[in-house]
């Protein structure tokens, strides 16, 4: 039987879990499966540190019922709600797909920037830097001025606002390496790469490859 993997979604919207699971399915080798749980509680899209804060506890439980029937979890949110509480609670390893994507964009060393839709993270996604000790190599956060939620709801305008973010992140903030910050924006992300000089990286596929890494290595000789 092949090792499962677990993509929980803390954003409460099943037509996100099913487009993250392709995207996600597209990126994991064929030699492990993969499946999702979503969130029954919380907002359909995370756009603040109190939604944030609120799939905690959601994602926990989630992640504690499941560890035993798989063989990792990934976090679908940028903000990686309860992936350090996860990772002491249960046995199986736990990515987040902020960490997978911002990791991956500063190998290297390369200087990296973050393109998103929520203003209200810009704040947690600093931070998030800093804690990982990445902040010497961060150009920063551009937003576009517009809702989020209406961006979502227009997918030509947010790949069009979103390019946009990532050209000033590599023209005018100097990154080597752009990450789309955002689960609910991977679709965006994946029709952004390859129009740009530098990678632009969707933070699911970059959870995929960390996954794929950790349970390579975890595999006997």
């Amino acid at each position: 039987m092949r090792p499962t993997v677990l993509l929980v979604n803390p954003n409460t919207s099943t037509a996100t879990t099913d487009m993250m699971l392709a995207l996600a399915r597209a990126a994991l080798p064929p030699g492990l499966a993969l499946r999702s749980a979503t969130a029954a509680r919380g907002a359909p899209m995370i756009t603040s540190d109190a939604e944030l804060a609120t799939a905690v506890d959601e994602v926990l439980a989630i992640g504690v019922r499941e560890a035993a029937g798989v063989a990792a979890i990934v976090v679908a949110a940028f903000g990686d709600p309860a992936v350090a509480a996860l990772r002491t609670r249960v046995q199986v390893p736990v990515v987040g797909i902020g960490e997978a994507s911002m990791r991956e964009a500063a190998a290297q060393g390369r200087r990296f920037g973050v393109a998103t839709t929520t203003p209200g993270l810009a704040v947690s996604i600093a931070q998030a830097v800093t804690r990982l000790g990445l902040a010497a190599q961060f150009s920063g956060t551009r937003i576009p001025q517009d809702d989020p939620l209406r961006l979502a709801a227009d997918p030509g305008l947010q790949d069009q606002l979103l390019g946009e973010a990532v050209r000033a992140c590599i023209e005018a903030d100097g990154a080597q390496a752009v990450v789309i910050g955002g689960g609910p924006l991977a679709e965006s992300a994946e029709r952004l790469a390859g129009r740009f000089g530098v990678p632009v990286i969707s933070p699911v596929a970059a959870a995929m490859r960390r996954v794929a890494a950790l349970l390579e290595g975890a595999q006997p000789a």
